[in-house]
């Protein structure tokens, strides 16, 4: 070899994730990287020459396991605030919608985000970034929503890039402007979608803020017409789309985002066949959520049977946010993916490496394979299935983000 590698990891458990199906598994592996990007990965027996010679830093795993580095596909990380007096009311009888109704929810958040300064909801929204990576997370999404004003909007997405920065992880941005009604726009949503279609889609565009956008189709939301609005606008400026769909009941989002190649849609428990269809054939990421699913109590699954049967690509998120999944382990949604929407442990890791990877439009991580980035992650584990068994506990031995770590 010409130049040392920068790292090597050898005696380890290499979950690849490079098939259609299994892990991919190689055992007795090796794993090194240079300049951010994987330079070998297979059997310790193929290594071209001795360990030490090869790389500069060598780490033994001693048999553990290392997997690609985790995505988080759906979080609304940043905000201001927290919305635990909800959780109370939710507890005892208040359904989402009445809190929503009577003046909480998404609009409670979008008081807080507001009045907070950029500094300050850097600095609230940090340390749930940094929970997410020492689970094991090397790429997160963060979506705006909780401003439902330009420069509220464009300051919760200016958060989201600075905290890709400050701690030097992947985040893909969506401006989900197109959450909930802005207040001053109350009893014209028209009105507002306009608003978002012509002054503020086109500024945050023109500021490269946003890598997708999004909506929230629902009866508490946005309809379908005005969904398909966003969706034209997001498209008229080069942007993919994403969609809250099918949560709390079926208005025909699914089949809106399938028809526009949407990267994914999100939530889904009250799809039917007909919607796993067209998402197989536009190759629309079904993305599950099960924390939302467990705070909100619900008791509708998403029909997993037919999604597998065509063949739509399952990806697990955390859903983070304020008021229906607080939650900051991407291991414990894929924990709560297999026991509560019964994914096998295959499919939540590949739900939260090779599928959440396609949910945002990314196709150099997500696999252990040469040329990837270099996004790995060494446990306290053995096999991979140990990732979604436990509920909880720090596994991650060694988070590895573009080569650092």
């Amino acid at each position: 070899m010409s130049e040392l590698w920068d790292a090597l990891i050898v005696d380890a458990q290499l979950a690849t994730l490079t098939g259609d199906n299994g892990y991919g598994t190689i055992e007795n592996g090796a794993i090194g990287w240079k300049d951010g990007r994987i330079a070998f990965v297979g059997p310790m027996a193929t290594l071209p020459d001795a360990p030490q010679h090869l790389a500069r830093h060598v780490e033994a795993a001693q048999g553990a396991l290392v997997t690609p580095g985790l995505i988080d596909c759906h979080t609304h990380l940043v905000f201001a605030g927290d919305r635990a007096g909800e959780f109370e009311m939710r507890l005892q009888g208040a359904s989402y919608e009445h809190i929503a109704k009577a003046g909480g929810g998404i609009v409670s958040s979008v008081r807080a985000t507001r009045a907070a300064s950029e500094d300050e909801l850097l600095a609230q929204s940090l340390p749930r970034a940094r929970e997410l990576l020492r689970d094991g997370v090397t790429t997160l999404e963060i979506k705006s929503g909780y401003g439902l004003d330009l420069d509220s909007e464009m300051k919760m997405l200016r958060v989201a890039r600075r905290i890709g920065e400050e701690l030097g992880v992947g985040v893909r941005t969506t401006f989900l402007g197109a959450h909930a009604l802005a207040p001053e726009f109350a009893g014209r949503a028209d009105d507002y979608i306009d608003h978002l279609c012509h002054v503020m889609l086109p500024a945050i565009a023109r500021e490269s803020l946003a890598d997708a956008v999004d909506a929230f189709c629902e009866g508490i939301g946005f309809t379908l017409e005005q969904t398909r609005r966003v969706f034209d606008a997001a498209h008229a400026h080069g942007l993919p789309v994403k969609l809250h769909a099918e949560q709390l009941s079926r208005l025909g989002g699914a089949a809106l985002a399938a028809h526009y190649h949407a990267l994914s849609a999100d939530h889904l428990e009250w799809i039917d066949e007909a919607d796993a269809l067209a998402m197989g054939a536009a190759g629309t990421v079904a993305v599950l959520l099960p924390g939302a699913f467990v705070c909100l109590r619900e008791t509708r699954l998403p029909p997993i049977h037919a999604l597998r049967a065509h063949g739509v690509a399952m990806a697990v998120a955390t859903d983070c946010n304020p008021g229906t999944s607080p939650l900051l382990s991407l291991r414990l949604a894929m924990a709560l993916a297999c026991a509560q929407f019964r994914l096998t442990p295959e499919e939540a890791l590949r739900g939260a490496t090779v599928h959440a990877a396609k949910a945002l439009g990314l196709a150099d991580r997500g696999r252990l394979a040469v040329g990837l980035r270099a996004d790995l992650v060494l446990w306290e584990a053995r096999e991979p299935a140990a990732l979604s068994y436990w509920l909880g506990g720090a596994l991650a031995r060694r988070v590895v983000v573009g080569g650092n770590g």
